[in-house]
């Protein structure tokens, strides 16, 4: 008995992409980041951007917290 065999080429998923760690954000990109997202109305994405960068948690943190993680009293 012959099986057919069929090999099927798959390219990376990271083929000619940047991988690893990047690069930290500088000042003047966080600026432009928090000043869109406001002119924007974007108040949730501003106020995670903004815990996130000034706790330096990651993203994966800040989405599983809750108000009351953050906010103290009532």
């Amino acid at each position: 008995m012959e099986a057919n065999a069929t090999v099927v080429h798959r390219e990376p998923w990271n083929k000619g992409k940047i991988v690893g760690q990047k690069s930290p954000f500088k000042v003047k990109d966080i600026w432009a980041l928090r000043v869109r997202l406001q002119m924007e109305g974007r108040v949730r994405e501003l106020a995670l951007f903004n815990l996130g960068i000034d706790s330096k948690l990651r993203g994966c943190d800040l989405i599983g917290l809750k108000v009351r993680d953050v906010c103290h009293g009532d």
